[in-house]
């Protein structure tokens, strides 16, 4: 398999004190079933969706207190050299560069505004097994509260293009690879409440929002924004009951005409 291009998204995982909870909570939810938890890694356990390894799910290391969050990781040919970058362009590196077996190379970042992701040098593991469909990634954007700093960050360490939303209504860009966009961002004012801090939403596909939405509140699931309409797909922005935040999108129920783009910012 081709290695993906730099800057792609590849992976998500989460970290949960009540693991078992987060598995009956996305099994519900996503359709999830889970394969057996690698004690060598940290009890780190993928899941899947239709046979395809989607995400994973991981316990927190021993003595480790932090909220449960989803962390979407960012393809890279070289791990060291994107740390290097990270650090260069006012960023920080949190974790790594660690190796994982022969599964590849990780890091844990957090750009200038504090949103914080992963970066993945694949060796024998290149990360979703599928994307689209129901439970699989389907998109991810930083909902930041410094839009600048990610406009110019995220460009100087990633070889990202700039596409910008032609639309006087709201200010939303996409990063691109080539000519595909592979991740979204937009200011966190009106959107996030003022105690939740900058963090990339990532979204799952599902074959109905609503239902979707019926699933994850009868589970004690909090619903932040929509369901809502959109040119994309139908979604909303929502949260898990240890308090990770993430997106639902139906892609095949879409209102409206896409809006035009411009190139840069």
């Amino acid at each position: 398999m081709a290695a993906l291009p730099e800057g792609t998204p590849c992976w998500a995982d989460a970290m949960f004190t009540d693991l078992e909870g987060a598995k009956a909570f996305y099994g519900d939810v996503l359709g999830w079933t889970f394969g057996e938890s690698s004690s060598e890694f940290g009890n780190y356990t993928r899941a899947y969706s239709d046979g395809r390894a989607v995400a994973a799910i991981v316990p927190p290391m021993p003595g480790v207190e932090a909220q449960s969050a989803w962390c979407l990781y960012l393809a890279s040919p070289d791990a060291a050299a994107t740390a290097a970058r990270i650090r260069a362009n006012g960023g920080e590196v949190l974790m790594g560069p660690t190796q994982i077996g022969d599964f590849g190379t990780m890091v844990i970042a957090r750009d200038p505004a504090g949103v914080v992701f992963g970066v993945w040098q694949a060796d024998r593991y290149e990360g979703f097994e599928q994307q689209g469909g129901p439970g699989a990634y389907s998109w991810a954007e930083l909902v930041t509260r410094e839009p600048a700093k990610a406009d110019a960050f995220f460009p100087a360490v990633f070889p990202y293009g700039v596409t910008r939303m032609d639309s006087e209504e709201f200010d939303y860009r996409m990063f691109r690879v080539g000519d595909r966009p592979v991740l979204g961002w937009m200011g966190a004012e009106g959107v996030l409440p003022p105690q939740a801090p900058s963090y990339i939403s990532v979204y799952f596909a599902v074959d109905d929002t609503d239902a979707a939405i019926g699933r994850l509140t009868a589970r004690g699931g909090t619903v932040y924004f929509g369901p809502m309409d959109s040119p994309f797909g139908r979604f909303a922005a929502v949260g898990d009951p240890q308090g990770a935040a993430f997106g639902l999108i139906d892609l095949g129920r879409t209102v409206g005409e896409q809006p035009k783009t411009v190139d840069g910012s």
